[in-house]
């Protein structure tokens, strides 16, 4: 390899670095990010198989603690079916009393019941055990549990737990229970007539069978609700009376059998559900998605350290192979944002850039001057074709303002007019010094009235003050910048369409103020108006020639306005048949100045300034 010297100093030749080669270097640290990969999926897979295998141990805590309770229910039924067949069926309740039976029944059964009874179907106690002093003033019949077994005859009916409130206990104790009811076959005085008999259950019962089951963990637990939703158990009944605590127990009545994921309250559960025969019930376990996660900290654990040995062992590796690829085109990157920014005019190619970096550079920098050169000439092109139009449009003004008002000076000399003559040339010139504005089209909104007044002079004098002309015009915007000849092509449309021809009382007013949008100049007329039809093209038809005026008419003015101002600004047209005809210019709120002049004139975009409000003592 040849050596350079260079003050005493050797310099070895720079050897070009390419894309490929570091993509080379990189591929060695493939093989740990794969690893690294490898160890998450196979993470997951065990923790997805993990989460299987305790939702399977939950259903199956579930349906074991279903079945006791079907089998406790099956016995409360069996209960109700042996008090029926054999003791109720075959009796006429008039003649004998099946106390005794149900008093032996509700031995039998102590730990389990409450209490027995057995009403009329007009809601009268028959018999009760194991106490049959009834409440005063209780009327069965307004209670859910008559109710339900009187309109569904054929069925068993479980109730919600509720206090048992039939009977007067000499204890004075009360007791929460659920009731069994169903309507029941009897004789009495020897005629067949049904009634209801009640099996009140212990609710504690069922308490102490879903305690056991919640008692293996404090985070999932397992609740019980009815086909509708209301919770018959729930460990945190308290709190959830208190209003402490909310459960999603109306959608999980609402679940097939089986497992389901939810959202509740922004927390991520498994549930759980089945549902407890002959009865509707919903027994519904609860897990949280953090639960899960508890089972595998251990092996997340591992997995995480493992996980920052490889990223601890690649980051080196990575640093010293990232930094070589990135800080050229960082550096190339940040040189574009600052030439959007405008702080920059070429891009930067640092020395160390890699051979395709510097090949990308060099192509970006020739690009910019490429387009730098053919926006300059667009801006150019777009300017000279705009002050063309311009120019176009208001060469088609003033040799229809001088043909028009020549000819009514020789009409007026040949008639011996020779003052009026003289006025007329005098107001012409006056019109023509504005017109000509020494080759300026933007021109204080001032001197555009005085055109306007000049203009309507030559035409008072034409018509023999065949019209009135009055002017309302604030003067806070004679100081505010216009596009000159845009009010008097608008006069004009208002005495040959308007005022001209009416026997008496034509009158045109020019009016101008200032709003918060801008500021406006009308020129309104009260003569023949114009029909709805017409009124609408007359801005847009570029086909329509019109049979007298300006010959380019409202059109031109409006073309001229947008093309200086933008679209925002131009004409509007308000126009009612015999009753007249308004033309509204809006103008931007832009300060006559020299600065903004001479950039209007050349085509440059100067902010409007907001128009303050006129004080109210002025």
């Amino acid at each position: 390899m040849e050596e350079k010297r260079n003050g005493g100093r050797r310099f070895l030749p720079a050897v070009p670095r390419t894309i490929q080669s570091t993509i080379l270097i990189s591929f060695s640290v493939v093989a740990a990010v794969t690893t690294l990969l490898l160890g998450i999926s196979l993470y997951q897979l065990f923790a997805s198989y993990t989460e299987r295998l305790m939702t399977q141990s939950t259903e199956k805590v579930v349906s074991q603690a279903v079945t006791s309770l079907e089998d406790y229910l099956s016995s409360m039924r069996r209960i109700s079916d042996a008090m029926y067949y054999d003791a109720i069926k075959d009796k006429d309740l008039y003649e004998e009393s099946v106390d005794a039976e149900m008093n032996l029944l509700y031995e039998a059964n102590r730990d389990n019941l409450i209490s027995f009874a057995l009403y009329s179907e007009k809601g009268n106690l028959i018999s009760a055990a194991p106490v049959a002093v009834e409440k005063k003033d209780l009327d069965v019949r307004s209670q859910k549990w008559f109710r339900d077994a009187v309109e569904h005859m054929e069925n068993f009916h479980f109730s919600t737990p509720h206090v048992q409130n039939l009977f007067d206990d000499p204890s004075f104790r009360y007791y929460w229970v659920i009731s069994l009811s169903r309507v029941v076959d009897m004789t009495r005085h020897g005629i067949p007539t049904s009634g209801v008999l009640l099996v009140d259950m212990n609710y504690s019962t069922i308490e102490r069978m879903l305690e056991e089951v919640n008692s293996r963990d404090s985070q999932q637990y397992v609740y019980l609700c009815d086909s509708d939703g209301e919770i018959i158990y729930h460990p945190r009944q308290m709190q959830i009376t208190a209003g402490m605590f909310r459960e999603n127990n109306a959608a999980a009545a609402d679940y097939e059998d089986g497992v389901h994921r939810e959202v509740f309250e922004g927390v991520e559960r498994t549930i759980v559900v089945d549902t407890v025969s002959y009865t509707g019930w919903r027994l519904v376990s609860v897990i949280p998605a953090n639960y899960f996660r508890l089972g595998l900290s251990n092996m997340r654990y591992l997995v995480i350290l493992g996980i920052l040995g490889a990223i601890l062992a690649l980051f080196v590796v990575n640093q010293l192979v990232s930094s070589g690829i990135s800080k050229p085109l960082e550096r190339l990157n940040d040189s574009i944002r600052e030439m959007e920014a405008g702080r920059r005019e070429m891009p930067d190619i640092s020395e160390d850039a890699t051979t395709e970096v510097e090949h990308l550079g060099k192509t970006l920098e020739s690009y910019v001057e490429q387009n730098t050169k053919l926006m300059q000439d667009i801006v150019v092109e777009q300017e000279e074709k705009r002050k063309s139009e311009l120019d176009a449009l208001q060469s088609q003004i003033n040799p229809h303002f001088l043909y028009n008002t020549l000819d009514s000076i020789t009409w007026m000399v040949e008639g011996g007019r020779q003052e009026e003559a003289v006025s007329m040339i005098s107001n012409l010139a006056s019109l023509f010094r504005i017109s000509l504005s020494r080759g300026r089209t933007i021109i204080r909104i001032e001197d555009e009235l005085r055109h306007a007044r000049n203009y309507m002079n030559i035409q008072q004098v034409r018509f023999k003050n065949a019209f009135r002309v009055r002017e309302e015009v604030d003067p806070r915007i004679n100081d505010y910048c216009t596009v000159k000849l845009i009010v008097q092509p608008i006069l004009e449309n208002a005495i040959y369409y308007g005022v001209k021809g009416m026997e008496e009382d034509g009158e045109i007013v020019i009016r101008g103020w200032m709003e918060e949008d801008g500021i406006y100049l009308s020129v309104s007329d009260n003569g023949f108006g114009i029909p709805p039809e017409e009124c609408a093209k007359l801005l847009s038809d570029t086909e329509r020639v019109p049979a007298h005026g300006s010959g380019v008419g409202l059109r031109n003015v409006n073309s001229r306005i947008r093309l200086r101002f933008g679209e925002a600004y131009g004409l509007t047209i308000e126009s009612e048949p015999d009753e007249g005809t308004c033309v509204t210019i809006r103008l931007p709120a832009i300060p006559y100045t020299e600065e903004n002049q001479e950039l209007l004139e050349n085509g440059k975009q100067v902010p409007a300034e907001p128009v303050k409000k006129e004080r109210e003592d002025e």
